[in-house]
């Protein structure tokens, strides 16, 4: 090589070294943020974005205020704190930077190449019964969708006393004479920052997806049905849970009365003195009511009034859904006690949970066979845990929302432990089991939970998110791997057009496909390792479970 080429290759080597180390900044309304850079998958992070001002000192209780504007380079490198929260289930592990009040941060998964690329966008919500959980957690990751060619956003909000605490006084201090709902309003400041700033990561604000699973999925269904949010939004993904029947919002008045009790059991007379009480202090007083302790508020702004209403009437948003539950989101202890699962002990606790209308339950939930009986009463521990709520919500979607619902059944159940998990056991809903106080919901039954018969509560994640490989807990297979890149493709598909079909895939159709004509069977996909389209044939144990739920 001749003198001058040496130094032509030099110069060149060093001006793309020099671009390679160039930061990847990206500029937002606030200012201008520095990601990780792009990965082998093409995919750039952003972690840690502030999308409201610190829920802290008098601003604890309030409605999310937009954040504050910064200058220079902010980092967006590492994940922010956790919102505040107990140990409650096993199977969560966190990236974040700690447990604070300052909580309000989102993170951005992008592929695009420039602010021009208008991608698809989805923005995920994550589960944890609105008392745990943190967009930080690997399972929620969301690099493998980016390198779909989507932009994934995963956001925190307030949980437990912090995201649902009712109280007069906080009435009389909010411009809308509200309390309460403040986690759901956190859900839709975020949403509002990606309607302002999403473009800036290639992003196009009018193809934004919800989704989420548990309490993640009830967050998307209470976005559908409120008017604050129900336009920033072009398709939703429930993944067990529905706000229609799980976790319900309840009237103002009881919120309020529940949380002037819970004052009183402090010691606190006024809200100055529950805002000085230190985040730990309230966070251990909250931990004893248990999870259902703070709830969503019908409170006429966020909520005009109950999310069935909304529905019924066709005042929800009027998108593409897809949702659907697991075959076992819930273990038959949750119905049988300590009982044996045999046939007379399903009759007894049928007896003993609808005295009223024991007759008509177990000829939903028949059982000739000890064997029947235990699946019998592991699917009305699922359906009255989580299942039903999920079919209220795409059963009236599909009759009042006008667009394309796809329902689908989750049944691949996870493979075994690894090896190196010791004596950590498969714990109720998901959890995980490790001997250690907290590692189990704080509503399971006593009883030790018998081994998974199907596909438990939250067991989907992993898979429909494309990241199996980020639980180190199980010995994933060909076949885990297989049903994730199907249920992935599926939700990318949606996310990008609002219709699963797509490619090799099998044919999803809607579930609503026959709604024109009274008495056509209802289709949903079954997701496993031969993913198959299937006709229901269990809706009269929904229907049952419907008109029950409603009667006074």
């Amino acid at each position: 090589m001749t003198p001058r080429l040496s130094r032509l290759f030099l110069l060149a080597a060093s001006s793309f070294y020099a671009f390679a180390q160039q930061p990847d900044t990206v500029k937002i309304a606030n200012g201008t943020l520095e990601g990780t850079g792009r990965q082998s998958s093409g995919v750039r992070a952003f972690k840690g974005i502030p999308f409201a001002t610190p829920p802290v000192g008098n601003l604890r209780w309030t409605e999310p205020r937009p954040p504050a504007n910064w200058t220079g380079v902010r980092p967006a490198k590492e994940f922010a704190a956790r919102c505040m929260q107990q140990a409650v289930f096993g199977d969560m592990g966190f990236r974040a930077s700690g447990m604070s009040e300052d909580c309000l941060y989102l993170n951005v998964w992008t592929p695009a190449k420039g602010a021009n690329d208008k991608l698809p966008v989805m923005v995920y919500f994550f589960g944890g019964g609105f008392v745990a959980g943190d967009g930080s957690e690997p399972r929620y990751d969301g690099e493998s969708l980016a390198a779909k060619g989507i932009a994934t956003v995963t956001v925190n909000y307030r949980l437990g006393v912090f995201g649902f605490f009712a109280y007069p006084e906080l009435d009389k201090e909010s411009p809308h004479h509200v309390s309460g709902n403040y986690t759901l309003l956190d859900q839709t400041a975020a949403l509002k920052w990606v309607q302002q700033n999403i473009a800036a990561f290639g992003g196009d604000p009018k193809r934004v997806t919800i989704a989420g699973e548990s309490a993640g999925s009830i967050a998307v269904s209470a976005q559908m049905a409120s008017p604050l949010s129900k336009d920033l939004i072009s398709g939703a993904i429930g993944e067990s849970g529905s706000i229609l029947a799980a976790l319900a919002p309840v009237p103002m008045a009881k919120a309020e009365e529940a949380g002037a009790k819970f004052a009183e059991t402090l010691g606190a007379s006024n809200l100055a003195a529950l805002r000085a009480i230190d985040s730990a202090t309230l966070l251990e007083a909250a931990g004893k009511r248990g999870i259902s302790g703070f709830t969503a508020v019908i409170d006429g702004y966020f909520f005009p009034e109950s999310p069935v209403a909304i529905f019924a009437a066709g005042k929800q948003a009027h998108v593409p859904l897809l949702a659907g539950w697991n075959s076992q989101e819930m273990n038959s202890r949750a119905v049988l006690g300590r009982d044996e699962p045999t046939a007379e002990n399903l009759k007894k606790a049928i007896a003993r949970l609808y005295p009223e209308h024991a007759a008509e339950v177990e000829k939903e939930y028949a059982a000739s066979s000890n064997a029947e009986a235990e699946q019998a009463a592991t699917d009305l521990a699922s359906d009255r845990f989580i299942a039903f709520s999920t079919w209220k919500w795409v059963d009236l979607a599909g009759k009042t929302g006008g667009k394309p619902v796809y329902r689908y059944y989750y049944s691949r159940p996870r493979p075994p432990m690894r090896p190196e998990m010791g004596n950590a056991t498969p714990g109720l809903a998901g959890a995980v089991t490790r001997g250690t106080p907290g590692s189990t919901p704080a509503s399971a039954p006593a009883a030790p939970p018998s081994p998974p018969r199907g596909a438990v509560h939250s067991a989907e994640i992993e898979y429909a998110l494309g990241n199996l490989d980020s639980n180190k807990t199980y010995a994933w297979t060909p076949d885990d791997h297989k049903v994730s890149a199907t249920m992935e493709e599926y939700f990318a598909n949606f996310i990008k057009t609002g219709n699963p079909n797509g490619g090799k895939l099998a044919k999803w159709p809607a579930a609503n496909a026959g709604a024109a004509n009274a008495g056509s069977p209802v289709q949903y996909m079954r997701i496993d390792v031969e993913t198959r389209a299937e006709t229901e044939k269990t809706e009269g144990r929904y229907r049952l479970l419907d008109r029950l739920a409603t009667q006074p």
